[in-house]
């Protein structure tokens, strides 16, 4: 039986931090809208955003040595560092906004600051870090960062990894004070709460089972209401797609162009959970190693201080598994689902393509505690099995695609999928993520909204000061707002952000 059917002016599907974000921007630049949000789960931020399902890292490029190549020459390629850091950056400029206007409250809860440092071990390694380090502080969005090779001053800075380890081990550091720790769940239920109160319609436990275009050029969907099963319609005239590992389903379900020759393979995450409050008291830091061969980049070893209901604690992984699921909660079917005619050889070009990635999976799979324990001796010599507990993640689905490069090309990072005319877009993709989430949703404004942008853009400047800018060009605008942000989200409390 059906009975509900409304009309909306915006649809989100997820109540991740990307439909908080999208949310919350339009309901600061087009209050009038009626926007609903409709998640599958019970809470928000109960899949990829949870605290538990991802690293925490603000991603600034800070410490991830997979932004920032070696080339053929030797030189260092920061490119994608600075592209990452500047989209951070319009994340704390919004949430400064949302704080002061104190749309959300106590920041505490969701960012704390805390210093961010990249860690090799090797001659050869020892080399890159020192050129990756000259080519970073050469560049007003990195100043600040420090390096050593020296053991007395990595004994300062980070303790429990320097602790037993041999002296003639050749081992080298960067660390930057001004990194942050975000509690990415947290800061989703915080958005949330705040779209309940500029009344968006937040409906849990509603699965959306189909979309499609209806004659009128608007969207109709198909949602399940799990809680008496009673189907439900729901138009609209723009859906927005963030169901995280779940978004590909539904954005082939839309049946536009741009999502034929789309595919996606699933990646899981297991995480180590120290238990012993002394180990945890010995380390303070997020510090980034080099990934193995044929990792994917988002399992690039981390040992992770973090900062959970306001408790500190410390993490180390992320070890890779396999699951054909999209999402935790989702279907062992999900993998196998998505499969279409257009886009079958693109899935199976990229299976050629990535053996290495296959057989590096087949590895982490299999692996026992005491074979990853080991893995974390090479962070922490000293570490004992029974202070560390294993936690599985949450589900990324890595975008096969064809591009340039060749069919079924392997993609990392974060895409956003839009039809022609801008009434539909979905999230695709994982790290960095949650992290761009600002720089993402303006993209979409502007592919999505043009004929809005022009009016909205007075408020845009407001709610993020650099809009339009680029803080490298502006160093002088950087300073400002790096102090600014810093003051607001309570981050110069307890670390020095620029000298």
């Amino acid at each position: 039986m059906s009975n509900k059917q409304t009309k909306s002016d915006v649809i989100l599907i997820g109540a991740g931090i990307m439909s908080a974000t999208l949310g919350t921007m339009l309901k600061e630049l087009a209050p009038d809208w009626k926007v609903s949000l409709f998640e599958k789960l019970d809470k928000a931020g109960e899949e990829s955003s949870h605290e538990l399902n991802n690293a925490g890292t603000g991603h600034a490029a800070l410490c991830e040595l997979n932004y920032t190549s070696e080339k053929a020459d030797g030189s260092i390629d920061i490119t994608k560092a600075i592209k990452v850091n500047e989209q951070f950056q319009l994340s704390m400029q919004f949430w400064s906004h949302l704080v002061e206007q104190k749309l959300i409250k106590d920041p505490n809860q969701f960012i704390m600051p805390l210093p961010h440092m990249s860690l090799v071990q090797g001659e050869d390694n020892v080399t890159y870090l020192k050129k990756r380090f000259a080519a970073m502080t050469a560049n007003p969005l990195f100043q600040g960062m420090e390096f050593s090779d020296d053991p007395e001053k990595l004994k300062e800075w980070i303790p429990l990894i320097m602790k037993d380890r041999p002296a003639s081990e050749s081992i080298a550091a960067t660390k930057i004070d001004t990194g942050t720790d975000v509690n990415f769940g947290a800061l989703t239920r915080m958005l949330i709460d705040h779209l309940k109160q500029a009344d968006v319609d937040v409906n849990y436990g509603h699965q959306v089972e189909d979309i499609k275009r209806a004659s009128d050029g608007e969207w109709e969907l198909k949602i399940k209401n799990n809680r008496d099963g009673v189907l439900e319609y729901h138009k609209a005239k723009f859906v927005f797609i963030g169901g995280g590992g779940g978004s590909l389903p539904l954005l082939q379900k839309t049946n536009i162009p741009e999502s034929k020759h789309i595919g996606g393979f699933p990646i899981s995450g297991i995480f180590m959970i120290c238990k012993n409050p002394d180990v945890i008291a010995k380390h303070h830091a997020k510090v980034y190693g080099k990934a193995k061969v044929g990792a994917p980049p988002m399992s690039v070893p981390h040992l992770d201080t973090r900062y959970i209901d306001g408790e500190k604690s410390l993490l180390f992984g992320p070890f890779a598994g396999f699951s054909p699921k999209f999402l935790k909660t989702g279907s062992m079917m999900d993998l196998i689902g998505s499969v279409k005619p257009n886009n079958v050889t693109t899935m199976l070009a990229c299976g050629a393509k990535n053996m290495s990635l296959t057989k590096y999976l087949v590895e982490q799979v299999i692996q026992s505690k005491e074979q990853r324990i080991n893995e974390l001796r090479e962070f922490v010599p000293d570490a004992k099995s029974e202070d560390w507990d294993l936690w599985t993640a949450g589900q990324r689905v890595q975008v096969i695609k064809d591009t340039d490069k060749g069919k079924g090309t392997l993609q990392f990072g974060t895409e956003l999928v839009t039809d022609a005319d801008g009434t539909v877009a979905a999230l695709l993709g994982a790290s960095p993520g949650a992290s761009t989430a600002v720089s993402v949703m303006l993209d979409l404004l502007q592919k999505c909204f043009p004929e809005y942008v022009k009016d909205w853009e007075p408020k845009l400047k407001e709610m993020i000061p650099s809009y339009g800018k680029s803080l490298v060009e502006n160093p002088e605008l950087l300073k400002e707002i790096h102090a600014s942000t810093a003051e607001t989200l309570g981050l110069s409390k307890k670390e020095a952000i620029l000298d």
